[in-house]
């Protein structure tokens, strides 16, 4: 099945451009071109990756993420911008992006950032489970179960629900269990590329982690300055 994309871009001719590119590379290409249209058209049906303008009018691209995640926290999020400095980066991770590109950019650049984006986020069918055994599973740890197929955290009644990156986050975490792995090999694991920007989003998601996991006083997760982070599980 094509993967259905939805671009909210206010710049008509650009908009053109994007969407009869990534047609021609056999997505499905939903358009709009404000942030409440792109709201409204999101709330009607499902889609695997959004790509997002800043500068929009009626909302703006940053609020929309904002409200986008708190509908859905898995579905990726590409933003657009003309606005390359540091705090818009910084803002866009925190926003909940997995991606920020700033124009000018190719049509095939945004192409491949789509790619490598999807197969990481795709979850694998069941008869892929027995040749890929560490893409799921059920593990114990501490006093929790970490059902990482179900996206769950489990803790006597309790039931957290994960999102994709917190699954991977926590699984590739888990697989170093009382272990330091470093800043780098953890964000090649889940995002793919270990830049500045992506490294202040996962320190976001590791504070959710440590949130969730609060409930048993054996677990931390320690944050070693400069280098990288332990999953520590007192016996």
């Amino acid at each position: 099945m094509k993967a259905k994309i939805l671009l909210v871009e206010d710049d008509i001719n650009l908009g053109d451009v994007l969407r009869d590119y990534l047609e021609l590379q056999d997505y499905e290409v939903f358009r709009a071109q404000d942030g409440n249209e792109g709201l409204e058209i999101f709330k009607l049906q499902p889609f695997d990756l959004l790509i997002l303008d800043i500068m929009l009018p009626r909302k703006d691209g940053f609020t929309l993420a904002t409200e986008i995640r708190e509908l859905n926290q898995e579905v990726p999020i590409i933003f657009l911008s003309a606005r390359g400095q540091m705090e818009d980066r910084v803002t866009g991770f925190k926003a909940g992006c997995d991606d920020y590109i700033t124009k000018p950019f190719s049509s095939e650049e945004l192409e491949l950032r789509i790619g490598a984006i999807l197969r990481r986020c795709r979850r694998p069918e069941p008869g892929e489970l027995s040749e890929k055994p560490n893409l799921g599973g059920v593990f114990t740890l501490g006093k929790y179960t970490f059902d990482s197929l179900n996206h769950e955290l489990r803790i006597a009644e309790k039931r957290i629900a994960l999102t994709t990156k917190e699954v991977e986050l926590l699984r590739v975490l888990y697989s170093h269990k009382n272990q330091l792995i470093t800043r780098e090999k953890t964000l090649k694991a889940v995002w793919g590329n270990d830049n500045y920007f992506i490294g202040r989003s996962m320190d976001v998601f590791i504070t959710k982690l440590r949130k969730y996991l609060k409930d048993d006083p054996d677990i931390s997760i320690v944050n070693i300055h400069g280098t990288g982070f332990r999953l520590e599980v007192k016996d």
